[in-house]
């Protein structure tokens, strides 16, 4: 089925959803975390910025997060990861982040040509292929040039480890299931979201694989964690568990259904698992 990210217009023109950031250890859910999800924390010590080799942050299934690509990032939300679009925020956000022990993954659309970023004159016609229907402004990259968008999903690593996130949420990773207007297949999607992987591991930060359910077998090794959208409305959650299994956190949402919907599956599957509204703003409802 296609790729279901949630997009929204915000300031005029179009803006995609972040992804996933890593905890150093394991934490565990409760039924009391909404109340504590909007505590404030106390500001603390900030890691640093650009994490040493062999250091790089692996979240571990359980990690509560916060998902927001709407406004101006609520910062008092009592969990330690936080997910949010590496474009639309400044170093001084990561590292207030930082400064109540939250991790922070940079989220950066690595599928898709989005015509309201700064780099958006980097992309040579040759890989623009049809519109993502429903996403204005938007069209299908050909993953198969790897020599042309290695260099810009590189400089656009650069920018969010420059900034001081500790992880990456690429998104539209499973463009070979759309129309796209290129012949791709499996395996071209195989070697893209395994370059995605490598550049966010060359620079020190996690990354997560988006969706993409059908390739986890293959990807799982080269992914530190997964993010997730609506896997229970889809009955789909069973295929993340290869994640779990491998003591790598699966950060999940769902739009439509109530926590009393899906909870107590995402509880067994070991998920990190949340509601969210469509707008991806600061409102949540945890398991």
């Amino acid at each position: 089925m296609a790729d279901r990210t949630v997009r929204w217009l915000r300031g005029g023109v179009l803006a995609t959803a972040a992804l996933l950031v890593a905890t150093g250890c394991s934490v565990t859910t409760s039924p009391s975390d909404d109340a504590s999800d909007d505590a404030s924390n106390a500001p603390s010590s900030p890691p640093s910025a650009h994490p040493r080799p062999g250091t790089r942050w692996q979240p571990k299934p359980g990690t509560r997060w916060q998902w927001q690509l709407d406004g101006a990032v609520d910062t008092s939300v009592d969990v330690p990861v936080y997910d949010i679009d590496g474009f639309e925020n400044d170093a001084a956000t990561v590292a207030k982040l930082h400064a109540k022990k939250r991790k922070v993954i940079c989220y950066i659309n690595v599928g898709a040509y989005e015509d309201w970023r700064p780099d958006q004159g980097k992309f040579p016609a040759s890989v623009l292929g049809a519109k993502n229907e429903g996403w204005k402004g938007e069209k299908w990259l050909d993953i198969r040039r790897l020599d042309v968008l290695r260099p810009i999903m590189a400089e656009r690593f650069d920018m969010c480890r420059k900034k001081g996130f500790d992880a990456v949420e690429p998104d539209l990773t499973e463009g070979f299931r759309n129309k796209t207007g290129f012949p791709l297949t499996a395996a071209h999607q195989l070697a893209f979201n395994r370059m995605i992987a490598s550049l966010a591991h060359e620079r020190g930060m996690a990354v997560g694989l988006k969706n993409d359910l059908e390739q986890i077998p293959e990807l799982v090794r080269d992914f530190d964690f997964a993010v997730n959208e609506q896997c229970a409305q889809y009955g789909e959650c069973e295929r993340l568990k290869p994640f779990v299994d491998k003591g790598k956190a699966v950060f999940h949402v769902e739009y439509e259904m109530a926590p009393g919907e899906f909870c107590g599956e995402a509880k067994e599957l070991g998920l990190s698992s949340m509601q969210k509204k469509l707008g991806l703003n600061a409102w949540r409802r945890a398991c």
